[in-house]
């Protein structure tokens, strides 16, 4: 078993080129230093696929990709895949399933339903495809059922979710009463991020006042959160599970004239809620490297084909964010 780490806090003061990454010793290396080199011909083919396109994390992480791709032409062919929506989960079966149809070697995929893509993931497995699960973890037990054993190559999303949520409680006090927004319920992260924030409120002893999904969605969740305010008039704190829907919590605070007097939190730390945090309209988020992950999937694969193994969690780095940090 080999297992990693990517520190991504370092990525400030690198180029794309010079992601670090952990070699199987644990010790930091750079990424332009092991990528493998193949013969003259013989690029191998690296297609992403992510989730929604309309989330400004999956937008960065495209970008990131695309500019590392861009700056390592010599290395692999690139081409990167979105959905139109959170829900849209046959659109990430039909992008795996047409990536092995064109012979793609890498696939690095953010699961939407951690479930339902084991399948199409492991048929592509089957037929020689390297397949780097980053982002959302794919179910554990239907991994074994369908006979892969896959590494997830991410953050811890409870970890950090329970950062957010220490960080509410901290604000709040004991008996603060608080919200949840919850993603995608097929989500590994979703679940994961849900439980983060439960942890936090155990442990802070607030008070659970209501906990419903926005599936990922900003107006889904400004209506969700619209209907929060008509069910309890004591909200002091929303903890969201990404900050697409932190975005749609604050556009129903503005329009309540609550803003910046119910605490709100996130998770992805999008350029959007940076000026929010600022302001004063968000308490915190947690930055999980949206723009490296990718990049980082891709390396990951280069190095599967070189011939090394992983399995198990490749654990990538999270911070909290707040005003003090910007």
């Amino acid at each position: 078993m080999t297992s990693s780490s990517f520190n991504a806090r370092t990525l400030s003061g690198l180029n794309r080129r010079q992601i670090l990454l952990a070699g199987a010793a644990g010790s930091l290396v750079l990424a332009s230093g092991v990528a493998p080199v193949f013969a003259a011909g013989s690029k191998p083919k690296v297609g992403l696929v992510m989730k929604s396109l309309a989330n400004e994390f999956f937008k960065q992480m495209q970008a990131g990709a695309e500019k590392y791709a861009s700056e390592n032409t010599d290395k692999f062919d690139f081409k990167a895949v979105g959905m139109k929506d959170e829900r849209d989960f046959a659109a990430q079966v039909d992008a795996v399933e047409n990536f092995v149809t064109q012979k793609y070697d890498i696939i690095v995929v953010a699961p939407a339903d951690s479930k339902a893509m084991v399948t199409p993931l492991a048929k592509a497995l089957k037929a020689g495809v390297k397949v780097i699960n980053i982002d959302v973890e794919l179910d554990a037990g239907a991994k074994k059922k369908a006979g892969i054993d896959l590494a997830f190559f991410g953050p811890d999303n409870r970890g950090g979710a329970k950062m957010a949520g220490d960080a509410l409680a901290k604000a709040l006090g004991e008996g603060g009463k608080v919200v949840i927004l919850e993603g995608n319920p097929e989500a590994d992260n979703a679940q994961q991020r849900k439980a983060g924030f439960d942890d936090a409120i155990a442990a802070g002893k607030l008070v659970l006042l209501d906990s419903k999904t926005a599936h990922w969605e900003t107006e889904e969740a400004n209506t969700l959160m619209t209907n929060f305010l008509t069910q309890h008039q004591d909200i002091q704190g929303v903890m969201a599970a990404n900050d697409s829907m932190a975005l749609g919590v604050v556009k129903a605070l503005d329009a309540a004239g609550l803003s910046g007097k119910i605490q709100v939190v996130g998770f992805d730390n999008i350029p959007a809620v940076q000026p929010l945090i600022k302001g004063g309209k968000m308490l915190a988020t947690v930055e999980q490297y949206g723009a490296q992950m990718a990049a980082m999937g891709i390396d990951y694969g280069l190095r599967e084909m070189a011939g090394e193994t992983f399995t198990g969690w490749v654990k990538t780095d999270i911070k909290l964010i707040t005003a003090a940090d910007l």
